[in-house]
């Protein structure tokens, strides 16, 4: 494997600890009500949000092993979406983590999936306040955010 597609694998590792632990903070302690929240008739529920979220990081990973499935879930119970959530991060970093080969560029990845996902989140946070039930502040830039510990260090209770 080359030095490049080395840092561009970390570089990935990195975004997707950064969808999990971003993540984690909007859907953590988020009330039992919340996963029909929505901000109007025609918008995603947080459920909805939040399902479509394990749908594009469990789309990741097939796409990464050559396979291109079209995932739709519904929404489930809110905690099961959650554990879903970390579940699908943690076996798609254990794969980006692997030697096994990448079926697809990693920028494809980047630019689809995973930048789709963090809109998502942001969405769920913006969600969380019109519910009145805004996440704390975060100091994202001072977050230690470390590729492969993020879900162990901060979230290890859900899964």
């Amino acid at each position: 494997m080359s030095l490049a597609l080395d840092l561009k694998r970390e570089l990935l590792r990195h975004l997707v600890a950064t969808v999990a632990f971003r993540g984690g903070i909007a859907i953590t302690d988020a009330p039992d009500t919340f996963a029909e929240f929505r901000a109007s008739e025609t918008t995603r529920s947080a459920g909805e949000l939040l399902a479509h979220i394990g749908d594009l990081i469990e789309g990741s990973l097939y796409l990464m092993k050559g396979e291109f499935v079209h995932l739709q879930s519904p929404p489930q119970l809110w905690a099961e979406d959650v554990k879903r959530f970390f579940t699908a991060i943690k076996e798609f970093d254990l794969y980006l983590a692997s030697d096994a080969p990448l079926a697809q560029p990693i920028e494809r990845i980047l630019q689809a999936p995973i930048a789709d996902a963090l809109t998502h989140v942001g969405q769920i946070v913006m969600l969380r306040r019109l519910a009145g039930k805004p996440i704390s502040s975060e100091g994202y830039f001072t977050a230690e955010i470390v590729v492969g510990e993020v879900i162990e260090k901060h979230f290890s209770s859900f899964i």
